[in-house]
């Protein structure tokens, strides 16, 4: 549990314009596979978005610590990412959260 204590868990709370919600979530899913696939501080992401409102997008983030997302917001594919989607985002709330458990199968 100790490394778990450290790391950085954050939940974006995030609002696209629905009528570029196609464009939205191609840019996000290229962010998202990019970072976990180039840095390994990045450790998860979980996308999701509302049944009754697909525009309404929740993301869960876990990094590995503080340091990790620091050099995460610097990268050239976040960065990206960023500059792609500015239009999209009518609205972004980041909330920090404290890792109290985690329960996950093995793969395989």
């Amino acid at each position: 549990m100790a490394q778990q204590i450290k790391q950085m868990v954050r939940l974006a709370k995030i609002q696209v314009d629905p009528a570029q919600l196609d464009s939205y979530n191609a840019a996000l899913k290229l962010q998202m596979t990019t970072a976990v696939k180039l840095e390994p501080g990045v450790l998860t992401y979980y996308a999701v978005a509302d049944k009754a409102n697909p525009s309404q997008i929740t993301i869960l983030e876990i990094y590995a610590d503080t340091a990790a997302y620091k050099l995460h917001i610097e990268t050239p594919h976040f960065k990206k990412y960023k500059e792609t989607v500015q239009h999209m985002v009518k609205s972004l709330e980041l909330v920090d959260m404290d890792l109290i458990g985690a329960a996950v199968k093995p793969a395989g």
